[in-house]
């Protein structure tokens, strides 16, 4: 229940989530697994399912680079926008074979591919083609079920700081160091804070996922959401210094960023926040929003801040995973499109997308570091020594997940005491597991 990636981002870095299994292999694909290095004789189109596409350059190049070295294969991306993408790849993985290769967005859906067998076995395709799992620097395991390999890590993604220079400067503030404590970040959103009502600058930002609350709570790697046998006292001082800063007015408070459903890129673009916890993928939409005159703001990132007695470069993330439809009829094209997203190729597209690759080393780093628009320091900011998972990968986790979000609400608008949401928390997770 305990699973964190300790990954040496001098040599690695982990971030995303999720995995699934479904039935092994039939004798005749491991078969043809044997010559999964030949290119497929004769054209076959197959088709890719992923989501917001259009700003996420790093695979439509990937797949015009898989389509240049396989003459053969054809690739169509099928797009689905972010908020409907779990639902309509459960339709189109229900449905057959609609689809023969996908990403896997949400860890939630892991249990559930898991029981449908909806994930091909990848083991002897992997075996054929010499793949070697340990160049995902520990991630690929997370889909490793019964010996078999179900899916492997396409990206990964973890939590930084983000940070306005100009407010710092204006305030004769130091910027932020990687290794800061959760108490520098508190008070030095107390120094970073000016102004008031439209013209107010807050010193720091807390979206209302309760991810930017509960993440520092499993951050040293000791915990995840699903320990609640113990209670989920862990999340305690996360959640006392959030609604102290709400109080003190450091912060937007939750119910005025619930209401407005005011999404987290919207403050910072704009310039109104000191700081900002948020994941890596937020890099690419920063150098973009600038490219297109839609920010100004003259940002940094450094490494997410750390408890008292937890070490620095420790932080909280996700990964996402690319498989095989196991009802897919073209399993070796698109096992050789899978190989080639993860592999070295499609880890540079990632890369010098400013999105950190499954397969990730310091080069990665140094590629991501080196982009057009990205502030100085990022290299260092991003060579983390351990990401925890934010969701683990076991049972229940998507309705543990639901409704530690639900718990949270109630503890962020006030209408529950922390030690009352804290139980209600652990004794609704015995309810659901059972």
């Amino acid at each position: 229940m305990k699973k964190s990636i300790s990954v040496l981002l001098a040599t690695a870095l982990a971030g995303a989530m999720l995995a699934g299994c479904g039935g092994a292999a039939s004798s005749s694909q491991a078969s043809s697994a044997a010559n999964s290095s030949t290119p497929a004789s004769g054209d076959v189109t197959i088709k890719l399912a992923t989501w917001d596409n259009t700003s996420k350059n790093m695979v439509t190049d990937s797949v015009a680079a898989f389509e240049a070295a396989n003459p053969g294969i054809k690739v169509e991306i099928i797009d689905i926008p972010s908020a409907d993408y779990t639902t309509k790849l459960s339709v189109m993985l229900n449905g057959g074979s609609d689809v023969d290769a996908f990403f896997i967005k949400d860890g939630d859906t892991a249990k559930s591919l898991v029981e449908k067998g909806q994930l091909a076995d990848l083991s002897a395709y992997i075996a054929a083609d010499g793949v070697n799992l340990a160049d995902y620097n520990g991630l690929a395991e997370n889909f490793t079920f019964d010996g078999k390999q179900y899916a492997l890590p396409a990206r990964t993604d973890f939590y930084v700081m983000y940070y306005n220079k100009d407010i710092f400067d204006a305030a004769n503030v130091a910027y932020p160091t990687n290794d800061w404590t959760w108490a520098d970040f508190e008070e030095t959103a107390k120094k970073l804070t000016s102004g008031e009502g439209a013209n107010k600058i807050y010193g720091a930002y807390i979206h209302t996922w309760q991810a930017c609350v509960e993440n520092w709570g499993v951050q040293d790697a000791k915990h995840t959401i699903m320990d609640y046998e113990g209670g989920y006292d862990f999340f305690k001082p996360y959640y006392e210094m959030a609604l102290r800063m709400q109080d003190e007015g450091t912060v937007q408070d939750y119910g005025t960023l619930k209401t407005g459903n005011i999404h987290y890129s919207g403050p910072f673009a704009q310039g109104t926040v000191g700081m900002m916890p948020m994941g890596t993928w937020f890099m690419s939409t920063m150098i973009q929003k600038i490219k297109d005159g839609e920010s100004n703001v003259n940002w940094g990132i450094a490494a997410l801040p750390h408890a008292e007695g937890v070490e620095a470069g420790y932080t909280v993330g996700s990964m996402t995973p690319i498989a095989v439809n196991a009802a897919s009829s073209k399993q070796d094209a698109a096992w050789k499109l899978v190989e080639f997203i993860t592999g070295e190729e499609g880890a540079s597209f990632y890369a010098k997308g400013g999105a950190i690759p499954g397969r990730s080393d310091a080069d990665a780093i140094a590629e991501i570091a080196k982009m057009d628009g990205m502030p100085e320091g990022a290299a260092e900011a991003l060579t983390v020594k351990n990401v925890t998972l934010d969701r683990p990968i076991t049972d229940k986790v998507a309705e543990i997940n639901q409704m530690l979000g639900e718990e949270h609400s109630l503890i962020m608008l006030g209408e529950l005491s922390i030690d009352d949401g804290l139980a209600e928390m652990a004794e609704r997770a015995a309810e659901i597991m059972g």
